[in-house]
């Protein structure tokens, strides 16, 4: 019976999809703000977009890959920060977050 309810349990969120109307923590918007401040101060901008761009259906895995690549993220995160990034490209629209992120610094700078 509790083997059939775990199941029942896990087939419910399966498919489970993230809330869009989602608000984004102040640490999350520091961490993408410091993110596009460091694409756009080295003229990356054009290169980012189109990474962000068709990475966009694979975000979820891009996530998993960032784990992979923790150590070469330190040089512009802390490990704690390493591990938020992550957690951030693991929510459905945090693609649209961060090019927007982007877009806005580079139209002020």
């Amino acid at each position: 019976m509790s083997r059939r309810n775990d199941f029942k349990k896990w087939w419910t969120h399966a498919f489970a999809v993230d809330d869009a109307t989602q608000e984004w923590s102040v640490q999350e918007r520091e961490l993408v703000e410091r993110l596009a401040h460091f694409v756009v101060r080295r003229r990356m901008t054009t290169p980012a977009l189109m990474v962000l761009e068709t990475s966009r259906p694979l975000n979820f895995i891009g996530s998993q890959f960032l784990v992979f690549l923790s150590p070469f993220l330190k040089f512009v995160f802390n490990p704690a920060e390493c591990d938020r990034f992550t957690e951030i490209l693991q929510k459905r629209h945090s693609i649209n977050f961060i090019i927007d992120a982007i877009i806005e610094r580079e139209t002020h700078e």
